[in-house]
């Protein structure tokens, strides 16, 4: 996003704080990408449902306590909506099952130089469900939802080296597993 984007999405929440009608517009612009981020670790649609419905509300109940963090106000979001699977997921004592589809090992082999047959795409999405959630969820963010490592770091509430590092441990597990590197810019 940009600087101009993001401060009028802080605007929109101000005046959300006022009138908590304004807070739809943002509502309708992130409800698919937090469904689609919470589905991707619960693979339970009807969870799924409950548990973006509650992030949406903590949402609009705590926008009084909403403030600029140099952030993507979708980044709150995030962070939300991953405690609320976190807590989830402690409460009910089970552990997060990423729903990784054959769409995404597509889009994260479009981020290397090699060429992927469909039964190493299939190897790809076996293994990457064998990687510790955490490290799941750094590639989920970085590769699939597209966030930065700053992002990253206000979501996960870590600091940005320990995000990167999970990040870079992940990919070096799938460079190892698959001899292949992923483009990175380094300005993210």
């Amino acid at each position: 996003m940009t600087e101009a984007e993001i401060k009028l999405e802080y605007a929109i929440v101000d005046g959300a704080k006022k009138d908590p009608a304004k807070f739809g517009a943002l509502y309708e612009k992130y409800f698919g990408r937090i469904f689609k981020f919470i589905y991707a670790q619960t693979d339970d649609e009807a969870l799924t449902a409950d548990l973006c419905s509650q992030t949406f509300l903590i949402a609009l109940n705590q926008l009084h306590k909403f403030e600029f963090r140099g952030v993507p106000v979708s980044a709150w979001f995030y962070k939300i909506a991953s405690n609320e699977v976190n807590k989830h997921f402690r409460k009910s004592k089970s552990s997060k099952v990423y729903s990784l589809d054959e769409m995404h090992a597509r889009m994260l082999v479009e981020q290397t130089e090699a060429e992927f047959s469909d039964d190493t795409i299939t190897q790809l999405v076996n293994f990457m469900k064998g990687l510790p959630a955490e490290m799941l969820e750094a590639l989920q963010l970085r590769f699939f939802e597209d966030k930065d490592f700053k992002e990253m770091a206000f979501i996960l509430d870590l600091s940005e080296s320990s995000v990167k590092m999970r990040t870079y441990r992940a990919l070096d597990q799938l460079r190892k597993k698959f001899n292949v590197s992923v483009k990175y810019d380094g300005k993210k």
